[in-house]
Parts: C-alpha cells; structure tokens; sequence
C-alpha cells in the first residue's frame, strides 16, 4: 500500500519537495519554492507526495488563490500532477488525482480543474489522463485547453481575459517567472550572465504576488517566453537552449 504526506507547516523543511532533488544548482530555488508554499497553505494549498525520495506528488489550492491567469468561483485548480521514473505504472498518479477530488468534494468544492494542451508538451498534465476520469474542455487559448470535472452546476472557470493575449508591446526576448518553480531562479541568474556576455538584452519580469499572476499576458505564469512581442513557449531556458531558440527564430547569436 502507498503511503502519502501532506506537506505542513510543521514538516515542510525537513521535507524534500520532489522537484529538483538533489540538484545543488537549484537549491536556492528550492528554499524559495518552499516559501511560496508555506505563504499559500493557510489558503487551501496542498502539496501531497509519495513518502519516497522522487518526483511524485499533486498540488493544487482554490482557484480563487491560485497564482495562475484562471478566474473560477469555488474551484480546485491543480498545478501539478507529476509522476516520474521507476514510479509511474503503479497506480500513483490515480490514486493522488482521486484523492485531490475526495478533498475537494469533501470542502464542498464546485468542481476541480488543470491546464492541458492539444498537443503534449512540457510541464502539463495528460490530456487523456484527465479526460478518463470526466475532465472535460471547458475553455481554450490556441493550443492550451482547461480542463475540468464539475460537481455541480456552478459556473466553470475560465482563463482570464489578460491571458488571451498571448502577446506583448515589448519586442525584445522578455521572460515571465515564479518562484512555484524551484528551476527558475538558478537559470533566470544563468542568462542573466548569458546575456550580459554576448549583449542580448532580455527582460525578467518576476511574478511575485497573486495579482500579477492573475493578470499575465498568456496562460502562463512560472515561466513564459516572449521574443518579438509574441508568446513563444513555456520552456524554462539555460544558456545553450536561449542561444538555440534565439538562432532559430530570428539568427541571433
């Protein structure tokens, strides 16, 4: 039988968070990744995980709260539902998904919802996944979809108008990121560097409080990758792949 944790206030330091383990680099993003987490729990967040050493675990919190570009009265948004390795095929991400539905029906919670895409790409849940346990379409922004599983007939969430955007005034390389992530503040510090050396101008901007998030120019908020004032990808860069995508979209450095 798998046995799970809920990360507290209380164990949450000598608790490791699954992403980034073991990766020196990233400590810093790390501890920061936990204070973001400690500054949400008493809104309804939840980090659950496998009592194991290794990435398996689902976080989510109200929407309401949740520091991404969807507006939705009395939903559950997840933000990560992440098993990996010698973990996956062993019933893991089924019983962490029903446990999230079970906590959230138990807080007389609407409906719980998660952001997918038509195509898989990275750092998103499995569309088939979802749609198996009667997660459905309820909105769209081009290739991104949210899902979502209704308990009653409340109003769905939807994404935020900001959020359709996907576009911005600036023209220069522009980045948008959190610290939910722990792999944003070591790289942003990576190209920052890069970018100085090889005079690439890059603008960071750091999301750092719920408004900002809510009110991102695409349906991204941990990390977005603007170049020529449109939204290009959600891949969090080093320096190796800035200079490929840089090459590639305009044969810069």
């Amino acid at each position: 039988m798998n046995e799970y944790i809920n990360i507290t206030s209380e164990n949450i330091e000598g608790e490791h968070i699954c992403c980034a383990i073991g990766d020196i680099k990233h400590q810093d993003g790390v501890s920061s990744k936990k204070e973001w987490i400690k500054n949400r729990l008493d809104d309804g967040h939840v980090f659950r995980k496998l009592n194991v050493r290794g990435k398996t675990f689902i976080e989510y919190e109200p929407v309401s709260t949740a520091w991404v570009p969807i507006q939705g009265d009395n939903y559950i948004y997840i933000y990560c539902l992440w098993v990996a390795g010698s973990f996956k095929g062993k019933g893991i991400a089924k019983e962490l998904l029903e446990y999230a539905i079970k906590d959230s029906k138990e807080k007389g919670m609407s409906g719980i919802c998660t952001l997918t895409s038509k195509k898989k790409k990275p750092f998103l849940g499995e569309k088939k996944f979802f749609l198996h346990y009667g997660f459905e379409v309820v909105d769209e922004i081009g290739d991104y979809e949210l899902l979502a599983l209704s308990f009653d007939d409340s109003k769905i969430p939807q994404f935020c108008d900001t959020a359709r955007c996907m576009k911005i005034d600036n023209r220069e390389f522009t980045i948008y990121y959190s610290p939910e992530c722990p792999y944003t503040q070591y790289e942003v510090k990576e190209l920052t560097e890069y970018a100085r050396e090889n005079h690439i101008e890059i603008r960071f901007i750091k999301i750092d409080s719920l408004e900002k998030a809510k009110s991102v120019p695409c349906v991204f908020q941990n990390w977005a990758n603007f170049y020529q004032g449109k939204f290009i990808s959600n891949t969090i860069l080093n320096a190796n792949s800035l200079k490929k995508l840089l090459s590639e979209n305009n044969g810069i450095h």
